[in-house]
């Protein structure tokens, strides 16, 4: 049989926590363990509380990048913008126009309408400023005509003497005093012939003389002379053209 060392007493004693130094001890307390519970329960409610705070916003897009959209979108609504106000700018400018086109479109039917008048008075003036030279260079030719070749009245005493029919009842030839020798001079048998008498009369133009007589009269005054030639001027004279109801 072998022998086995004996054991002492104490080394057959159970295994414990090591005791503590005096004075390290604690009390427990139930009130510990509540206040755990409590803090436990309360955790949620921070957390929630803590979740529903304000957060502040992350920039996602660096300065130059928004500068840059930030001159893309000036571009784009100048762009817009000078767009739409050229387009208001043509409108205005088109009714501007049509309504100056339509001011000068009636200005022009007034001119229309009023040009065949405008016409016809004119070519009147015109006609009447004709008529007038004519008259008066006339007047001027045959007044030269007189004073250079004062026989010229002759030709007009001899056709009246001619004229048919014949007057009759003691005819007298009225005479400017200084034409009254020139007649005498180359008329007298023809005077004689027909039983003419001259009378003088100074209020008588010089080319111009009358006949007096009890079967009739007959004029060939200058004056008389004039109006024959003036109306057979103005019969000649083209008249105006159109018609003077338009």
């Amino acid at each position: 049989m072998s022998s086995r060392p004996s054991l002492s007493p104490a080394s057959e004693r159970p295994l414990s926590a090591p005791r503590e130094k005096p004075g390290s001890w604690q009390r427990w307390e139930m009130t510990s363990i509540a206040q755990d519970l409590l803090a436990g329960a309360r955790a949620p409610k921070a957390v929630a509380k803590s979740a529903l705070e304000p957060f502040e916003p992350v920039l996602l897009i660096d300065e130059a990048e928004l500068a840059q959209r930030r001159l893309e979108a000036q571009e784009v609504g100048a762009a817009k913008g000078h767009q739409e106000g050229y387009a208001r700018g043509q409108a205005e400018g088109y009714a501007a126009g049509m309504v100056a086109a339509r001011e000068q479109a009636g200005q022009w039917q007034a001119l229309t309408l009023a040009w065949p008048a405008a016409l016809r008075l004119a070519e009147r003036k015109v006609a009447d400023d004709l008529l007038a030279l004519a008259l008066d260079l006339a007047r001027q030719v045959l007044g030269q005509t007189l004073t250079v070749n004062p026989q010229a009245m002759l030709a007009v005493v001899h056709e009246l003497l001619q004229a048919e029919p014949a007057l009759t009842g003691a005819p007298q030839l009225v005479l400017h005093p200084d034409d009254a020798a020139l007649v005498k001079a180359h008329l007298a048998d023809d005077l004689q012939a027909t039983g003419w008498r001259i009378r003088l009369d100074a209020h008588v133009t010089r080319g111009g003389c009358r006949v007096l007589a009890s079967s009739g009269e007959r004029d060939a005054s200058l004056e008389t002379r004039w109006e024959r030639v003036a109306a057979a001027l103005a019969r000649n004279t083209p008249a105006p053209t159109g018609n003077e109801d338009d």
